[in-house]
């Protein structure tokens, strides 16, 4: 069996992941701060990183602060690129096959305070972030661009929209009322299970170089049309093309186009 490293493999994302890559039949390594079945590694500390890439073939790097306002904002800067540099740098000491990576979909000016350019928002809305837990993955995907150059190893990085697990759906009714409360991200969301597809397929996908995917679910987390919300929050931007009636204003089409990714989950199949 090929082995696979995954980091932050105690979190959210990180747990489905590593239950997704077992399921179909990768050795798994997982590596957190802490937690029940994995092993402890510091990630800014770049001895531990490379010692927990050792033996492993690629890594899925879930691996850090992962939203704005759990640390202040200088300690969430300096610890996600210092992790982040430490495992791409391991990744090329090592020469791994391939670096499967968690960016962000606040890379693209979420939240949206200020009127997206265009919706659907693409990989091409880039780069605006608006914190410094956005900036450290903008500082990030210009890391990895540069060590993917020098290694040859392509780094796929996966801009994750609002992840939720089954349990959380319940909740969502409660979002319909006011459609300003999930302005933030154009109202989008994504599956955890569907996170845990798009690293797998991550892994395999044939691309080169450094490339980056916007990871959503297929369509918005509101019980009302994609075209409506625009209109009614974001007077004046333009719908690019036509995202059918609940249709996701975060495009995934590269995601389908390279990766193979098709969301799998929504949460229509939890609320009645």
């Amino acid at each position: 069996m090929e082995r696979i490293c995954v980091t932050g493999a105690a979190g959210k994302a990180g747990r489905a992941v590593v239950a997704d890559l077992r399921e179909h039949g990768y050795d798994v390594v997982a590596t957190d701060l802490a937690g029940p079945g994995v092993l402890a590694a510091d990630l800014t500390d770049h001895g531990q990183a490379v010692e927990v890439l050792e033996g492993c073939s690629a890594v899925v790097h879930l691996a850090n602060i992962p939203a704005p306002g759990m640390a202040t904002p200088a300690v969430t800067f300096q610890r996600n690129v210092t992790m982040n540099a430490n495992v791409f740098l391991a990744a090329a000491t090592l020469k791994l096959r391939r670096v499967v990576w968690a960016s962000s979909e606040t890379t693209l000016g979420l939240p949206f305070d200020d009127a997206p350019r265009y919706a659907p928002v693409d990989e091409a809305h880039y780069p605006v972030p608006t914190s410094t837990y956005a900036l450290s993955k903008v500082v990030t995907e210009t890391t990895a661009e540069h060590v993917a150059a020098w290694s040859g190893i392509p780094f796929v990085a996966l801009r994750l929209s609002n992840i939720h697990l089954p349990e959380d759906y319940a909740n969502v009714p409660s979002y319909w009322a006011d459609a300003a409360s999930r302005r933030w991200n154009l109202w989008g969301y994504v599956d955890v299970r569907d996170v845990a597809q798009s690293c797998r397929l991550g892994l395999t996908a044939e691309v080169t170089g450094a490339e980056s995917f916007v990871i959503a679910a297929a369509d918005t987390i509101m019980n009302r049309p994609s075209a409506d919300l625009l209109r009614e929050e974001f007077p004046g931007v333009e719908l690019t093309h036509d995202v059918g009636e609940f249709g996701t204003l975060l495009s995934i089409d590269k995601a389908r186009k390279v990766l193979g990714y098709d969301p799998q989950h929504s949460w229509r199949d939890h609320v009645g």
